[in-house]
């Protein structure tokens, strides 16, 4: 039976039939379409002919049932930046309630007990569901660098006849059955931007171009055993190719330009989704979690109300922190707030001693505001930036000028970065546990045997970036056209000035060639074979480092990819190099 069928049945099984009229208004279709409906189960053997459902309608209506529920609440609810530092968005409170309590409530209140909760960021913070409610919790290890498909994939066996439900919605009415007809996914009856699905006039969801908009995707689907059957494979098949570790588990309902289920349509102002922190304020301005300190650090610097501070948009994760950009009082600010374990791997005092260093220098985007004890930094928002294209001879040309020109301003802090002193650093964050790598020991060793050649080279000591990465130069409009400074001074100090073009390398993932045409290019086509064995060294040195924080930043839950393999492969490859370009230069 179709939808309109399936509806008109339950309607009959929910309350007895008077007549074709009211039945029309209680279903939610035109009278035209009760009365096909009406022949064809009729016709079918659904319902008999003074409109009572028969025993294969009750098996039908019995067998459709839902049997659990799936919620999905392992991510950051990175939008929610600044107040999701302390609270999970599953569990931020609406009327003084969580909206996950919310969710399992109306669950409950249609007869599905079997719940099963997804989790991973602060997944401690869910515990208590579980002697509450008696919820199932399936934590995500990989919650920080994957989408929720990845979530969906550790439990979608378990899919049938099942309510998928996102840990961020409230909803003002119960969104769910104690008997459900059909699969679907739920939509708002408004259109936004952001949704590249539209209903058509068959309820079907279909694509829609990326800026044409379509309707809200509320995110609550309910999949029946005879759909789920499929979804399920393209659901552990998506997620095992590692092409869509970044996509929502939507992507495993479409096929050719549709959803292989159709549209459920709610009215707007019964189920919201809260993505961030002014769509919370205004659902429930009195909501507890409303309180933060970095807001009330904004309303303080800027003498302003927590209503007058706006457009609060989410900038992309950093590897070490987390941003996002502001209003007040009509100008445009950045606000950081430091990452996970930052505080284990940050000197916020050494910090802000270079940028008092570095102010009125022309360096970099000087302070608003920044705590030397919790690393909340606030700066002017830059219009029209992009970073440097480390593919772009231009842009490396520029970057390396101005890496030198700071370079040969030789500033000086009270503090160092000792890249042995660091390795040895993050490797003690393990606490206890050994490398991943299972050359990790002779790789470590090879490393360390470069400190001899580096500590007997004369070296330029000055203040170091130490980060100075691609993404770290940042191109911004100007009245004159484009200007360029640096940003991220986090773990600045004194070294080697020349560490700076090898943590340029490795986070560029350069080849051979593409390292030696940088070095050629900081150094102007002079550089001796000594100075680009020397290099070579920090790069293998580096490489360690970086690998080393990438596997404590592991331990807690942060994958980087290719980007952690790299490093590692610096450290071996560069040890190499860094020998090979020696012998080399003492032949000469």
């Amino acid at each position: 039976m179709n939808k309109q069928e399936s509806d008109i049945l339950r309607t009959l099984f929910a309350e007895p039939f008077i007549s074709q009229r009211i039945l029309s208004e209680t279903s939610g279709h035109s009278l035209g379409v009760v009365n096909r409906s009406l022949k064809i189960l009729i016709a079918d053997g659904y319902l008999t002919d003074d409109i009572q459902p028969t025993s294969k309608a009750l098996h039908e209506y019995n067998t459709k049932a839902p049997k659990n529920a799936i919620i999905l609440a392992a991510g950051f609810g990175m939008r929610m930046v600044p107040i999701n530092l302390s609270t999970p968005k599953a569990l931020l409170e609406v009327n003084g309630e969580p909206l996950i309590e919310r969710i399992i409530k109306q669950l409950h209140a249609v007869g599905v007990k079997d719940i099963t909760i997804v989790v991973g960021f602060m997944k401690e913070s869910f515990d208590y569901l579980i002697d509450e409610y008696g919820v199932e919790l399936v934590v995500n290890p990989e919650y920080a660098a994957k989408n929720n498909l990845s979530s969906l994939a550790l439990v979608a066996d378990r899919i049938s006849n099942t309510y998928i439900v996102p840990s961020d919605i409230w909803c003002d009415r119960n969104p769910f059955n104690s008997h459900e007809m059909y699969s679907w996914y739920m939509v708002s009856d408004i259109f936004e931007n952001e949704s590249d699905v539209r209903v058509n006039r068959k309820n079907e969801l279909v694509k829609v171009g990326e800026r044409d908009g379509g309707n809200a995707m509320v995110g609550i689907s309910y999949l029946l055993e005879e759909d789920a059957g499929v979804i399920r494979e393209v659901i552990k098949k998506l997620n095992a190719s590692g092409k869509y570790d970044e996509d929502f588990w939507e992507v495993a309902l479409y096929h050719n330009g549709k959803m292989m289920v159709p549209a459920r349509v709610v009215h707007a102002s019964n189920v919201v989704e809260i993505n961030t922190y002014e769509q919370l304020r205004e659902l429930d301005g009195e909501s507890n979690q409303l309180k933060s300190d970095a807001l009330d650090v904004i309303a303080n610097i800027f003498h302003a109300k927590h209503d007058d501070i706006v457009d609060i948009t989410v900038l992309k994760k950093g590897m070490t922190n987390r941003s996002f950009l502001f209003s007040v009082h009509g100008d445009k600010y950045i606000m950081r707030i430091p990452g996970e374990g930052t505080d284990q791997l940050i000197n916020r005092t050494q910090e802000a001693e270079v940028f008092r260093t570095i102010s009125g220098h022309g360096l970099c985007d000087d302070p608003v505001y920044i705590n030397p004890k919790n690393g909340y930094k606030i700066t002017k928002y830059l219009e029209g930036i992009r970073v440097c294209d480390a593919d772009s001879i231009p842009d490396l040309r520029r970057c390396m000028e101005k890496l030198r020109q700071f370079h040969e301003m030789k500033l000086s802090v009270p503090h160092t970065f000792d890249i042995f002193g660091q390795i040895e650093f993050y490797e003690t964050l393990w606490e206890g546990q050994p490398s991943m790598y299972k050359d990790y020991a002779t790789t470590k060793a090879n490393v360390l045997s470069l400190k001899p050649f580096i500590d007997r080279l004369d070296k330029d000591w000055c203040l170091t970036h130490i980060d100075a990465v691609p993404d770290n130069f940042l191109f911004y409009k100007t009245e004159d056209g484009e200007a360029l400074q640096l940003t991220d001074w986090e773990y600045s100090g004194m070294q080697d000035p020349h560490v700076d073009i090898a943590m340029f390398c490795i986070y560029s993932l350069y080849n051979k060639k593409q390292v030696d045409r940088l070095i050629d290019i900081y150094f102007q086509n002079k550089c001796d074979k000594t100075t680009r064995a020397k290099i070579y060294a920090y790069i293998s040195m580096c490489g360690l480092l970086w690998s080393n924080w990438c596997e404590f930043k592991r331990n807690l839950g942060v994958e980087f990819g290719e980007y952690s393999l790299r490093q590692y492969r610096f450290a071996k490859d560069y040890y190499r190099y860094a020998i090979k370009e020696q012998c080399s230069s003492q032949e000469e």
